[in-house]
Order: structure tokens, then C-alpha cells, then sequence
């Protein structure tokens, strides 16, 4: 597989929002440009924009998908949507999202045991775990039956839940010793580094334990972008300059009702009830969008 990981988060209804048709094509141009590779998840609702891409290119990629499922009866749900939407027989990497610790794994074990089984029958590929911490980087190094581990990396940190980049980087050259295959995520910590975009990467690119990075893209300018860091090249200076005018940010609109769903649901501890008004801490955020997710009023959007 490509060493660049297309993460389908951005584009999809808690960030980006694209149109299926607009989604699919850049998505579908990436795959043409050798990106064969591609990361979602349950919560992404981004099934639709890859099956698309894989008849628009004619690509047939990599998929690595995730589910919360902490039961059989969930797993195998989360797996047939998978299968349903991708139109595919088999999946090639079923993960469980967002682990934050060796209680969490234990209590997802029920997941993982039925996504083990359904690898032995063919029905999926590879089976991980992805998470923003070191606790849970460092236990699956060492368990049975968990093939990929998907973990946050990048210079400053930022999202890691337990420790630092130091901490992290021990953690994946541990799991990568052990046989693991790694990928990681966000190595721009959610778009707060693009400020330093091309050192940010190659501190991720630098480091032989990883073998391959999810970066989230939502234009040709930043799959263009990303394939030149990537292949060691410089981009053209047009196509940086898009890039590097696309900050993003969390955004909360007038009408939040105020509920405190999405500060329940925050793992990075980045909003807060002030002033009467929900506070985001943009050092904080990792611009996931996962509150978006939790919010009944649709208040919340990452620009």
C-alpha cells in the first residue's frame, strides 16, 4: 500500500461536508496519482465518497475502517455497513476506534474476539486498534490477534493523550518491533501545524517505524501537496499557496442550545462552558470533528 493514507474524515458531514460528486473526484484523483490507500470509519459516513472514487478511477484501494461496537452483535453490524456501502466482500482492515487505555481494550474485547473470528473466515483482512494514546500503543505491541495499530504522531504532540511525541514514538517503535503494522494520523495535529506543513511532515516521514501516514484531504491542491512532500519533491507555488491559505478551524454557531454533549464527548479536553458560551481551546483541538457528531442542533462545523 501507498506510503500516504488518504483520511476521508475531512470531506465528509462533520468537516467538510462535500458533495458526493465533488468528494469522490478528488478522492478518485488521488487514486489515480497512486494513493492506493485510504482511511474511514463508521462515524465518517465516508463509505459512499470511496466506492464512488473506486469506480470513478478505477482503483480498487486499501480500505481501513473503525467502529465504537464493544459487543458481537454491534461488531457484526458495524461490519455488514462496512461490506454494504464499500460494496465489498471483504475489508481489509476492521479497527476498534479511538482506545484510550488497557481497561478500554478489555472491555472491547467481545469487538475484537468477533472481528478475529471474521478475519479466520475471510471476511476481513487485518485487524487493529486506533487511538490517541501511548497506554494503548504499548498493549497491543504485545497482544495476539491485533495485525495494525492506527495511533496519533506528530512533532508537538498535539492530541496525544498520555504523554508526548517522545513517549508516542517509543510506544510505535515498540509495536513495530513486535510485528505490528503502523499507521498513523494526524501528523499535522489537525491542521494546527500547517503553519510549519512541510517540517511537520517530514518529522512523521522521518521515523522508519511508521509505514504509513493518514493525512486528511479535501482539494486536489492538498493531494498534490501531499504526494510532493511525500515523494521528496517541492509542490508548485501555486498549489502551496492554496494550501497553506486553508487554516482550519472549530466553529460554534449562534444557535447552540448549549447542551454540553460535545464537551462530554471531547478525549482532548478542548471546550468548556464559558461565559454562558461553549470555549474551544485551539491548543487543545485536534479539529476531529467527533463533537459534531454528538451535537442534536448541528451547531458545530470544522472550516
Amino acid at each position: 500500500m501507498s506510503r500516504l493514507c488518504f483520511g476521508s474524515l475531512t470531506m465528509g458531514p462533520l468537516q467538510a461536508n462535500l458533495s458526493l460528486g465533488e468528494g469522490s473526484e478528488i478522492m478518485a484523483h488521488a487514486f489515480r496519482r497512486g494513493i492506493n490507500f485510504v482511511d474511514t470509519a463508521q462515524l465518517y459516513e465516508t463509505y459512499e465518497y470511496i466506492r464512488l472514487a473506486a469506480l470513478r478511477s478505477g482503483v480498487d484501494p486499501v480500505v481501513s475502517t473503525k467502529s465504537y461496537a464493544y459487543d458481537e452483535k454491534q461488531a457484526a453490524k458495524a461490519l455488514e455497513e462496512a461490506r454494504r456501502m464499500l460494496d465489498r466482500d471483504v475489508i481489509d482492515i476492521f479497527m476498534l476506534h479511538e482506545q484510550e487505555s488497557r481497561l478500554t481494550l478489555r472491555g472491547h474485547r467481545d469487538a475484537l474476539e468477533f472481528y478475529m473470528g471474521q478475519k479466520a473466515l475471510g471476511r476481513i483482512r487485518a485487524v487493529g486498534v486506533s487511538t490517541h494514546n501511548v497506554e494503548v500503543v504499548d498493549a497491543a505491541a504485545g497482544m495476539d490477534g491485533i495485525d495494525v495499530i492506527h495511533p496519533i504522531f506528530n512533532k508537538k504532540g498535539i492530541g496525544i493523550g498520555d504523554g508526548g511525541a517522545n513517549d508516542m514514538e517509543k510506544a510505535i517503535e515498540k509495536a513495530s518491533a513486535a510485528g505490528k503494522g503502523i499507521f498513523s494520523m494526524k501528523p499535522l495535529g489537525g491542521g494546527n501545524m500547517i503553519n510549519i506543513y512541510r517540517e511537520a511532515m517530514e518529522y512523521v516521514l522521518g521515523n522508519n517505524s511508521i509505514h504509513s501516514v493518514a493525512v486528511g484531504m479535501r482539494s486536489v491542491a492538498e493531494v498534490e501537496m501531499n504526494i510532493a512532500v511525500f515523494n521528496g519533491v517541492t509542490a508548485d507555488p501555486g498549489i502551496q499557496e492554496t494550501v497553506s491559505l486553508q487554516n482550519r478551524k472549530l466553529h460554534i454557531e449562534s444557535w447552540c442550545e448549549k447542551c454540553g454533549n460535545c464537551i462530554r464527548r471531547c478525549r482532548q479536553e478542548a471546550l468548556s462552558m464559558k461565559d454562558g458560551r461553549i470555549a474551544v481551546d485551539a491548543g487543545r483541538c485536534v479539529l476531529c470533528g467527533y463533537c459534531c457528531a454528538v451535537c442534536p442542533v448541528f451547531a458545530i462545523k470544522v472550516f
